[in-house]
């Protein structure tokens, strides 16, 4: 089958395949701390984060990535006030996924030269994403590398890493979900940040001057869900959490148990994802592993604690939304019933009713 993310220019990396010789130098480095040393690993790489041991049973939970070519809209319509939100989401989104509460974040802008309006810009993003995740900023980096950047594509990079806090017994993997737990979806509010490579091939290479309001609605800074997530953890049980970015509902099986989750009432797709869908002539299983199309956070939970959780959630005026139930199977899959797909090793295909 076509692989329209590959042409656009990426090498997905779901399978895990081509990170191999990557990983074998990173696995190792494991070994530099004892297990009873302050430092150790806790968990293998593929999580959404990792986990190093402090002492006093707590684990110090850290993560790392960017916003990707969302930069490039950014730079089309000269607005940098937003782009810092996404890049804090994007790390503390993946944070909240072992259980952490994330508590700091830095930052690392590399610029090709240095202006100080467009770098204000991307610190009033920074500090509203902060707001929104409750961290702090205690130190970052800004470095000129005029010589690694061009100018006529891109004339920054932005990139963060959080660091959070997890009790060593509480951190989760989704190795306690199991046949009637209940899966719950937290909409996105867009492509977020990832999928741009994609999205911009489809929507506005073909045209030299794209609208404005395309340009801003593809610059909607990316949702964080860690009240949603830290509110779940103090009052109920949490079985696993899953943050939809690159690779789409591939992400929900980097939780770590061998069952079916059966998508039955998935959310609303998104219109910015049927027009890409419609423009580009991409076919459906092809959207679901490049983009998050509606859905941007998941949780799995009790079912005997779904309906106390509903109220809570709707008190606390937090959208959310029943979308499915797991079911035993003999390896780790995914299903979406109403649009006969299915995911699992790395893929999402079609399949026969």
């Amino acid at each position: 089958m076509k692989d329209f993310y590959k042409e656009a220019g990426v090498q997905t990396l779901a399978d895990g395949t081509s990170m191999k010789g990557l990983l074998q130098w990173v696995d190792k480095t494991f070994a530099f701390r004892d297990p009873d040393e302050y430092g150790h690993v806790l968990l293998p790489i593929g999580f959404f984060a990792n986990v190093i041991h402090i002492g006093n049973n707590m684990g110090l939970a850290v993560s790392t990535d960017g916003v990707g070519t969302k930069l490039l809209v950014a730079e089309q319509l000269q607005k940098y006030d937003t782009i810092g939100i996404d890049c804090v989401a994007m790390n503390v989104n993946d944070l909240i996924c072992v259980g952490a509460e994330p508590i700091s974040f830095l930052d690392y802008i590399a610029v090709a030269e240095y202006d100080p309006v467009t770098i204000e810009q991307i610190a009033i993003g920074l500090h509203e994403g902060c707001k929104q995740a409750r961290v702090s900023i205690p130190g970052g980096e800004i470095a000129q590398v005029k010589d690694l950047l061009h100018p006529k594509k891109t004339a920054f990079d932005l990139v963060g890493t959080a660091i959070g806090t997890v009790q060593k017994d509480s951190i989760l993997t989704g190795k306690e979900i199991e046949e009637g737990d209940v899966i719950l979806g937290f909409p996105s509010t867009g492509l977020h940040s990832n999928g741009f490579t994609l999205a911009r091939k489809v929507l506005l290479e073909p045209s030299s001057h794209p609208s404005r309001d395309l340009l801003m609605e593809l610059l909607t800074p990316t949702k964080i869900y860690v009240e949603a997530a830290m509110k779940l953890l103090n009052h109920f049980t949490v079985k696993g959490f899953a943050n939809i970015t690159g690779d789409g509902l591939l992400n929900i099986l980097r939780l770590d148990s061998c069952v079916e989750y059966v998508i039955d009432n998935p959310l609303p797709v998104l219109p910015i994802f049927q027009t890409i869908q419609r423009i580009g002539c991409i076919p459906v299983e092809e959207m679901y592993k490049d983009f998050n199309m509606g859905l941007g956070f998941v949780a799995i939970v009790l079912q005997n604690e779904y309906e106390a959780i509903h109220t809570f959630l709707d008190q606390q005026g937090i959208d959310h939304a029943q979308i499915g139930t797991i079911q035993k199977s003999q390896h780790p899959k995914l299903t979406v019933p109403s649009l006969s797909l299915v995911a699992e090793q790395g893929t999402i295909r079609k399949y026969k009713k």
